[in-house]
């Protein structure tokens, strides 16, 4: 179950590594009836990663690392909500085990949910956050843990504790 979870993680990471370029719109020549494009021809050795530089990511702070931000945006309003009434109480609570336990949850369902819309890098801060309030949250190292290794299987960056981005904006 774990190799499928990892090799399906990691051919969603992959495929959105091929999809940053959005397609160009095609114009039609009304004279010949032929599309009129404005991008020239590539060959598919420009469309690789192989070799070629790391962008960073446009969010990371001081330009981060080598890493992308990606995935497909979901609606977090839910966990965010969660996680500030969790931030609340454990504010107001700082020391009581169950007030840790749900903050920690809370920062952890959403990563998870990250995860499962391949917003890698936004998930991992989520994750770190779950552990750093429950330094004994076994799901969260788990899914960290996986999501880096999915990272350096593939040979690329990962954003670094405190680089993470914010999940991708939603609009629906």
């Amino acid at each position: 179950m774990k190799t499928k979870a990892l090799i399906f993680a990691a051919a969603a990471l992959a495929s959105a590594a091929c999809s940053t370029n959005k397609p160009q719109p095609v114009a039609q020549d009304p004279a010949s009836n032929a599309p009129v494009r404005s991008e020239r021809a590539q060959s598919s050795i420009e469309h690789t990663l192989e070799n070629k530089p790391q962008q960073p990511a446009a969010n990371a702070p001081g330009g981060g690392g080598g890493w992308t931000r990606g995935g497909n945006p979901i609606d977090t309003k839910a966990f965010d909500a969660a996680i500030a009434a969790a931030e609340k109480d454990l504010k107001a609570k700082p020391n009581d085990a169950a007030a840790k336990t749900a903050a920690a949850e809370a920062y952890f369902k959403r990563g998870f949910a990250l995860t499962e819309a391949r917003q890698y890098a936004a998930a991992l801060g989520d994750l770190r956050k779950a552990q750093k309030i429950d330094p004994t949250h076994a799901e969260a190292k788990k899914w960290e843990t996986e999501i880096i290794g999915i990272y350096q299987m593939m040979k690329k960056e990962y954003p670094k504790p405190g680089e993470e981005p914010a999940p991708l904006p939603f609009n629906g």
